[in-house]
């Protein structure tokens, strides 16, 4: 798809640059942080502690899963960004794969991180996907996802510096996760950390 081949080049294009500016950036968001920690506390509370941080970019969420008591491992569309985060966590496990066909079997995840690993998606791709998110997720399983939010009634296209990227309506976005057999139960959204001028969400929803 084109949108891929442009999403990929960009982010190839950008790896030491997008490393160095996201290494440590949950440090300064207190509530994508406090998700995210949420996120690892309800997996590991059902059973099943595999997660795949799914659009990992440079690993470094990856590695902070498995910090949190998860069996954690990346995947990325940028063979770039796979061969930083193998080398910044040479313990951790990162492939290349598209979103829409990850290399995992039906049903064997407790969760799956997808932090702003969507946003290039266009609209009408993105049911498609997120059934793939469901696939791979065991009844019960958790799927976090975080993206930027509009307060209009349909998603907005926008520049972003790596590709052509879209913001969602938050009620927008969790209808289509009840459409692929999710339950959202928890959400939160709060002002931006860029400069972007978006709201920032965080999406909690369990596999039914």
């Amino acid at each position: 798809m084109v949108y891929q081949e442009e999403t990929r080049a960009g982010y190839d294009g950008v790896v030491e640059l997008y490393a160095a500016m996201f290494a440590d950036r949950l440090e300064t968001e207190p509530f994508a942080r406090a998700m995210v920690g949420s996120f690892a506390e309800l997996v590991r509370g059902t059973g099943n502690v595999r997660v795949a941080d799914v659009g990992c970019g440079p690993g470094h969420l990856t590695a902070m899963l498995r910090d949190l008591g998860l069996d954690a491992f990346g995947l990325d569309l940028s063979p770039a960004m796979v061969e930083h985060a193998r080398r910044a966590h040479p313990a951790l496990r990162f492939d290349e794969a598209r979103m829409e066909a990850l290399p995992v079997e039906d049903g064997a995840l407790g969760g799956v991180l997808s932090r702003y690993s969507m946003i290039h998606t266009p609209p009408g791709e993105l049911p498609a996907l997120l059934a793939e998110q469901v696939r791979v997720l065991a009844s019960g399983g958790l799927l976090l996802v975080s993206f930027f939010a509009t307060d209009g009634p349909e998603p907005v296209r926008f520049d972003h510096k790596v590709a052509p990227a879209y913001s969602w309506p938050v009620d927008r976005f969790a209808d289509l996760l009840a459409g692929a057999g999710l339950v959202t139960f928890a959400r939160l959204v709060h002002d931006p950390a860029s400069e972007r001028g978006f709201l920032d969400a965080h999406l909690l929803a369990r596999a039914t």
